[in-house]
């Protein structure tokens, strides 16, 4: 699927590809989990039908809601939004689990999702050094050659750093919450989730 950024780059966009090619067919609805100002929402609103997207920081999600469109963009904690349990198709997730309590994040998505439906989070976490060195390494690098060619688009939400859990860590949190989840460390400082929610 081509993404329609307007030619944004950073290093999350670049992994929005994986949310995108694991929604699931028929999917109705979609939750975007920390959206920022929308990107990815827009995005899976071209193949799902209704997408409500929420984040605490009130500033993006008055840029979303500039664009013409009809994703739901909401101000609030996902956490505690009273949302409805097992009501979402697809849940995605970009930058987003280390602001808050990875356990409690990745167990509030797995509530939020129906039966047969598809988790994705794409996260930072912390390195582990010297021992990840070498990722480092390379991500430095890679890093270095896709912002020479594409430029990076600095996103307007806040930032936290560091990530307070490591990335052993997030596999094991995965592994506990998310039983038979797939977990990926990618090179531009980032891993991957893929659940999909065992029928009833």
């Amino acid at each position: 699927m081509a993404l329609k950024n307007g030619g944004r780059w950073n290093h999350n966009i670049h992994y929005h590809p994986r949310i995108l090619h694991a929604v699931p067919d028929g999917a109705r609805r979609a939750l975007d989990v920390g959206c920022g100002e929308g990107m990815l929402a827009r995005e899976l609103r071209r193949t799902v039908p209704h997408v409500t997207a929420i984040d605490l920081h009130a500033p993006s999600i008055e840029q979303g809601r500039a664009y013409a469109d009809d994703v739901d963009y909401v101000v609030g904690d996902f956490l505690t939004h009273p949302f409805e349990p097992a009501s979402f198709d697809v849940i995605a997730s970009v930058a987003t689990l280390h602001h808050v309590d990875a356990t409690a994040g990745l167990a509030r998505m797995r509530d939020l999702l129906r039966p047969g439906g598809v988790l994705v989070a794409v996260g930072l976490a912390r390195n582990t050094l010297p021992k990840d060195l070498p990722r480092v390494a390379a991500a430095v690098t890679v890093g270095a050659v896709h912002r020479a060619a594409k430029g990076k688009w600095q996103h307007p939400s806040p930032v936290v750093w560091p990530p307070p859990v490591t990335y052993p860590e997030m596999r094991a949190l995965a592994a506990e919450i998310l039983p038979g989840s797939e977990y990926r460390r990618h090179v531009l400082w980032r891993y991957s989730i893929v659940w999909r929610k065992p029928q009833d």
